[in-house]
């Protein structure tokens, strides 16, 4: 009997972030697993970011048939994602053009446009080009709204994903998404609603201050007024998460709710030896 000839298994891609941005959850996961529903009747995130959580929950089948509710009070990412969801060849397109025209000349031409007169594709083009070829992935405006981050140093950087896009753009397909605050965001969540909160941690330390990348920073009063909202939303029966940094401040903020300690990756430092693990908790209501 001949030998069946070999095949290589293709590839199955599922749906993914396809922004890289700070503090996001990919390497986390499996540690959340325990500690989200497996059932809930909607599901919300107001700090949607990249995005780690809602495609892992979406891969889990989680959300099929669920209202999903998604949030940021950055507009270039509503607007980028409004724009995947809705119109993802032509953004293919334009990420094409892009990846014919890179080089530094180029990065630094399309990081001084002024997003806020362009319209939704380009403007949707350009944060994900800017993203996949800045230094570390970094997002960081300056107090004008401006993007201000110097060229990578990439090699062959990754500006145009076609089927990546497209997976993530069909997950997207039945989702909501607002451009606001977290109080807006969850306004009309109710009992049996999922809420998960992902947002700008509080410092580590008095050097460590990345704690927002819009103009606006998320500031301690911020902090605290999120933690009505989340005492608020579990009294209302909603079952709420919440990431933060493992500090003292955040221990008492959301005092007498269930806190689990995450260990996480630091990823954003430019010398490879300095990244290293760090405590992140999990609040639970």
């Amino acid at each position: 009997m001949p030998e069946r000839p070999f095949v290589p298994r293709k590839k199955i891609i599922v749906p993914g972030p396809v922004l890289k941005w700070a503090g996001g959850k990919r390497r986390l996961l499996e540690q959340f697993k325990p500690h989200f529903p497996s059932e809930f009747k909607r599901y919300f995130e107001p700090f949607f970011g990249g995005g780690a959580v809602f495609f892992w929950l979406f891969n889990r089948r989680l959300l099929e048939d669920t209202p999903i509710f998604l949030n940021d009070v950055n507009p270039e990412l509503v607007n980028f994602y409004n724009v995947l969801r809705d119109d993802c060849e032509s953004l293919i397109v334009q990420l094409e053009e892009h990846a014919q025209k890179h080089d530094e000349t180029h990065y630094y031409q399309t990081r001084a446009q002024n997003q806020e007169q362009m319209k939704p594709v380009p403007r949707a083009a350009r944060l994900f080009y800017l993203n996949r070829t800045c230094f570390n992935g970094l997002y960081r405006e300056n107090s004008r709204g401006e993007f201000n981050v110097p060229m990578g140093r990439y090699k062959r950087p990754a500006i145009s994903d076609p089927e990546k896009l497209r997976r993530a753009a069909g997950a997207l397909q039945h989702t909501r998404f607002s451009l606001g605050g977290f109080e807006e965001a969850t306004r009309t969540a109710k009992a049996g609603d999922l809420v998960y909160f992902d947002p700008p941690y509080v410092p580590l330390n008095t050097t460590s201050r990345f704690t927002s990348y819009t103009r606006e920073n998320f500031t301690l009063d911020d902090q605290k007024r999120l933690a009505q909202t989340f005492r608020e939303l579990s009294k209302r029966g909603v079952k709420v998460l919440l990431s933060n940094s493992d500090t003292p401040v955040v221990r008492e903020l959301f005092k007498g709710f269930e806190q689990h300690q995450i260990m996480a990756p630091r990823a954003i430092n430019s010398k490879a030896d300095r990244r290293h693990k760090v405590s992140e908790l999990l609040v639970i209501s």
